[in-house]
């Protein structure tokens, strides 16, 4: 069988880690991702950036505020200093810039200084509150609108996908299946797999994220801002599959400094960040399993996890 992925094997005995850098929104777009790239550039790091490209309605997140989880959250993080009040209210009085289009350049820079370019969302909030209701043909429409937006943008098709928060469905492993992405990152787990929809072995690998992500864990169980980054590194771990996630509008602007600093300690400890496509093994040694929504600690509703390791794909 003929399976869609790349050849390059994870050297063993190598601490290294896929640097996985979300971009949610226009002032994420706009002042987080140009100073990531400052950043990336002084320590000759490539990573893998995924834009969300059409309108910036985050705010519209804002009525989750009366859940208690995700309240706490909020509070935890310190969200208003973190993100700003221009995020937090974005598309609720009107309705929100699209971010590729007035920030293409952004974009194509990005693309220029060669880190791997992929789809996050065309609406990100909608993407994380609708996703699993929404049906196929939209699905479809809402991924076929932010891959022809990054080709046009960037001159080339976007490498790979990854879901907002990660919130993914059968129905969206399968309608991503038609579009050409060497990988996705759709899911939490441990090991690079083929999913697993109803019987059918898809042919997109799935690099699945597996440390926490700062809001996730700061202000809970002793994690705090001197401590966060030595956290993250003892997390680290050689033969394993080590894959973080970093945020433009949190690592790009309030905590760009603290990100700098992590980059030198991850240094320090032979630590390397590489793209995720770096972390794909030959074909025949990925395996499969399945993917089912779940609670998470640190994240309110559920998301995609992965599950027991099925079978070896040939």
């Amino acid at each position: 069988m003929s399976i869609k992925g790349t050849t390059q094997a994870v050297n063993t005995g190598e601490r290294r880690a896929g640097l996985r850098i979300d971009v949610d929104t226009y002032r994420g777009t706009l002042e987080g991702v140009p100073r990531l790239l400052e950043i990336l550039d002084k320590y000759n790091i490539k990573a893998s950036f995924f834009f969300s490209v059409g309108p910036d309605n985050m705010g519209r997140h804002l009525w989750r505020l009366i859940r208690p989880k995700f309240l706490s959250k909020m509070l935890r993080s310190r969200a208003a200093s973190l993100y700003g009040w221009d995020i937090l209210f974005k598309g609720t009085l009107w309705p929100g810039p699209e971010i590729g289009r007035k920030l293409a350049y952004i974009i194509h820079d990005t693309a220029l200084a060669g880190h791997e370019i992929g789809f996050h969302a065309w609406d990100h909030h909608a993407w994380q509150m609708k996703i699993e209701q929404m049906p196929a043909d939209e699905i479809k429409r809402q991924i076929k609108s932010g891959v022809n937006l990054l080709k046009e943008i960037t001159g080339k098709y976007p490498v790979a996908s990854a879901s907002p928060g990660w919130r993914t469905t059968e129905k969206v492993l399968t309608e991503k299946e038609k579009f050409d992405f060497s990988y996705n990152s759709d899911c939490r787990g441990d090991r690079v797999f083929y999913p697993l929809v109803k019987g059918e072995l898809l042919k997109t690998p799935q690099v699945p994220v597996t440390l926490p992500t700062y809001d996730e864990v700061i202000g809970a169980n002793g994690v705090t801002e001197k401590n966060y980054n030595d956290f993250i590194l003892s997390k680290i771990v050689p033969d394993n599959l080590n894959v973080y996630t970093i945020h433009a509008e949190v690592e790009g602007i309030a905590c760009a400094q603290m990100f700098s600093d992590l980059i030198v300690k991850a240094q320090d400890r032979g630590i390397g960040f590489v793209p995720l496509s770096i972390l794909i093994p030959p074909e025949g040694s990925i395996p499969a399993a399945e993917i089912s929504l779940k609670t998470f600690p640190g994240r309110e509703g559920t998301l995609a996890v992965q599950q027991n390791l099925i079978e070896q794909a040939a």
